[in-house]
């Protein structure tokens, strides 16, 4: 089940003294954070309206309503920030990061099962996914059209066709 709410940030410090907040951002970049007008606070995900967000080097910097002074921004410091999932827009062949990990990892050719996706890593590139076999080891496979042939979302599986040599063990 796809969660509504997705994580997207961390408060790490305040900025300044008028409120502002220094967020590290948990998503494709900072400036993708600061195009929200709400985000929404902790595990019960309050709405918080955004009155001003900018990009700032690796984090991104918010100013929330009702957050004037450094000693209320301070009060939220380690707090995560969330979107709600139907403000978010992705491009076609885009998904959120915590809908992929946990989804079966499926051989094209045998339908085997490699075991599921645990982490992806962003290179530049291309994504790079991190799968866990059945076994406990860890393999790494990119993200690129040769060798990850579907995300069925819906089914919770990812088809591979794992290039020549990509997943034999070096002895």
């Amino acid at each position: 089940m796809k969660k509504q709410y997705l994580e997207c940030g961390k408060i790490v410090a305040t900025h300044g003294v008028r409120g502002e907040l220094r967020v590290q951002p948990w998503c494709d970049s900072p400036d993708f954070l600061a195009d929200f007008a709400t985000l929404y606070l902790g595990k019960d995900h309050q709405p918080v309206k955004v009155t001003q967000a900018r990009a700032h080097k690796n984090i991104t910097i918010l100013k929330l309503d009702g957050i004037d002074t450094v000693e209320q921004a301070v009060t939220l410091r380690g707090k995560i920030l969330y979107i709600n999932r139907d403000d978010a827009k992705l491009e076609e062949d885009e998904y959120f990061v915590q809908d992929l990990i946990g989804m079966d990892v499926i051989d094209a050719d045998s339908g085997e099962r490699y075991g599921e996706l645990t982490d992806v890593f962003q290179t530049g590139a291309n994504d790079v996914y991190q799968l866990t076999t059945l076994d406990g080891k860890q393999r790494l496979f990119p993200k690129i059209d040769q060798v990850v042939l579907q995300i069925d979302l819906e089914a919770g599986r990812i088809t591979i066709r794992p290039l020549e040599g990509l997943f034999d063990d070096e002895n």
